[in-house]
């Protein structure tokens, strides 16, 4: 691993010398797991604030669902949804990074505009083809995910030849294109657990997450409380923290740089207790 630290235009940077926590913040009423949660702007600051005090240094926000067969919504609404939190959580929180989740370029523009970070595109700039352009013209930090379809259709029957060198050349097509463009600041590898997979196909993945090293960029994982650990387990989403947690603790040590979660303080001892363990390894 060659990075060490993620420069951002001001000068923040965030460190890798051990795992990060990324929290997620839905402003949905129709996301899988915690649709719906809050009722006015406050709620998402104090929840906001939780995340932070428990180890958060990452805030990954999202304003439509992208959960299987979910229905879009227009862009409009998408931003409506966004504009105030955006601003209201970089002026509360200047330290800390702020992520927006979304696939279309006029909404990443103005996210980064109003003071996001990073942008978290699902679609790996598959279902807007302007985004690739974007974000080599704003030369901000990318997490470039891999899906198979859209959220509509990703998982009526999902299938590949070889997933891991489907997605290695998905990653590497999407590299070049970035440079070819001028674009010299961080892509974070999310190979999209659950975005047009089988639950096969995301153990496969998981196993195989050190082989992403090759192309020295971050990898983010996140598969906290989805389908992946609910059709092993016969669980539902509410009971699934403690899947999670064994997952979160298998990426870690197949080398995941960042946790996606919802649940910051059972991640912050999952990378606590894999980094001890990893310490004790040279003894």
């Amino acid at each position: 691993m060659n990075f060490k630290q993620i420069l951002f235009r001001d000068n923040r940077t965030l460190e890798f010398s051990k795992p990060t926590i990324m929290g997620i913040i839905n402003l949905t009423d129709d996301s899988f797991f915690d649709g719906g949660r809050f009722t006015n702007d406050q709620e998402v600051i104090d929840y906001a604030d939780k995340m932070i005090s428990q180890g958060a240094s990452i805030l990954d926000i999202g304003a439509m669902s992208t959960k299987p067969f979910s229905t879009e919504i227009d862009s409009n609404e998408e931003w409506e949804r966004l504009e105030k939190i955006i601003a209201t959580l970089r002026k509360k929180f200047p330290e800390t990074i702020i992520s927006i989740d979304t696939y279309r370029a006029e909404v990443a523009k103005r996210s980064i505009a109003a003071g996001a970070d990073i942008i978290n595109d699902i679609s790996g700039g598959e279902m807007d083809k302007g985004m690739i352009s974007l974000i080599a013209k704003l030369n901000v930090p990318y997490i470039l995910t891999h899906m198979q379809g859209t959220p509509k259709n990703m998982q009526q029957n999902p299938h590949y030849n070889n997933i891991f060198e489907e997605i290695f050349t998905f990653f590497s097509v999407k590299l070049k294109q970035l440079k070819d463009l001028g674009y010299s600041s961080t892509t974070i590898l999310d190979p999209g657990f659950g975005f047009g997979k089988t639950v096969e196909h995301n153990y496969f993945l998981l196993n195989s997450l050190k082989k992403f090293k090759e192309l020295n960029c971050p990898i983010l994982v996140g598969v906290s409380r989805k389908s992946m650990i609910n059709k092993v387990l016969n669980t539902t989403p509410a009971e699934a923290l403690n899947g999670t947690s064994v997952l979160n603790t298998i990426s870690l040590l197949n080398g995941a740089d960042i946790l996606r979660v919802h649940d910051v303080a059972q991640a912050r001892e999952a990378v606590e207790l894999v980094g001890f363990y990893n310490k004790c390894q040279n003894l």
